[in-house]
């Protein structure tokens, strides 16, 4: 009996082979599927609010991100998560790092992320900044802008970037979040070159 099975692995039918083939097909489409229903899980809100409900969601819930009179609304993984699948990926091990700090004490309670608040924050305005607000940029960009329907201060602001070729985060750190050690700035901060040239503008 051993030798008779030995001899079909050496010499399979042909039905075999497609049985072969037709399960690991299977096997893969079945595999592949569950690890983006997993990887798509951990792009949502809840997810992110399992380890953040008592830090950054409340600022983000206070955001227009959040809510705003069009209902158009961005998810953390909005921002947080490049669309591409290279950088995607890249971001995903990054964050894995991160959940780990978490589950390991480092920034599981307000109190210790408010102390880590700062590196957090320069890690991702500098992740924003070599990607050229890519995140940001998938629903906001200068091309689509319709300038006379913005605030003055935008709108020269706005000229202004496009001129010196700034990025989103540049001037809009702390749009969802309190900015490390500056809780009370809410709508973004402008740098000292843009406004200086803004100034004289007027």
């Amino acid at each position: 009996m051993i030798r008779r099975f030995f001899n079909w692995l050496r010499r399979p039918s042909r039905m075999a082979i497609g049985l072969v083939i037709l399960l690991s097909a299977l096997g893969g489409i079945f595999a592949w599927s569950g690890f983006n229903a997993g990887l798509a899980y951990t792009n949502t809100e809840e997810f992110c609010s399992s380890c953040h409900m008592n830090d950054v969601v409340p600022e983000y819930r206070a955001s227009a991100h959040y809510s705003n009179r069009s209902g158009v609304k961005a998810i953390c993984s909005d921002c947080h998560v490049p669309h591409e699948f290279f950088p995607k990926w890249k971001r995903k091990i990054i964050a894995a790092k991160e959940v780990y700090a978490h589950y390991t004490g480092k920034v599981d309670t307000k109190e210790k992320f408010e102390a880590h608040r700062g590196e957090m924050a320069a890690r991702e305005w500098e992740r924003l900044k070599a990607n050229n607000s890519q995140e940001c940029r998938n629903c906001h960009n200068f091309e689509d802008m319709d300038f006379t329907q913005q605030k003055t201060v935008a709108q020269q602001m706005h000229a202004l970037a496009q001129e010196q070729n700034k990025t989103c985060i540049d001037c809009h750190k702390g749009i969802a979040h309190n900015l490390p050690h500056m809780e009370a700035v809410q709508k973004g901060f402008i740098p000292d070159d843009l406004m200086k040239k803004s100034e004289e503008k007027k």
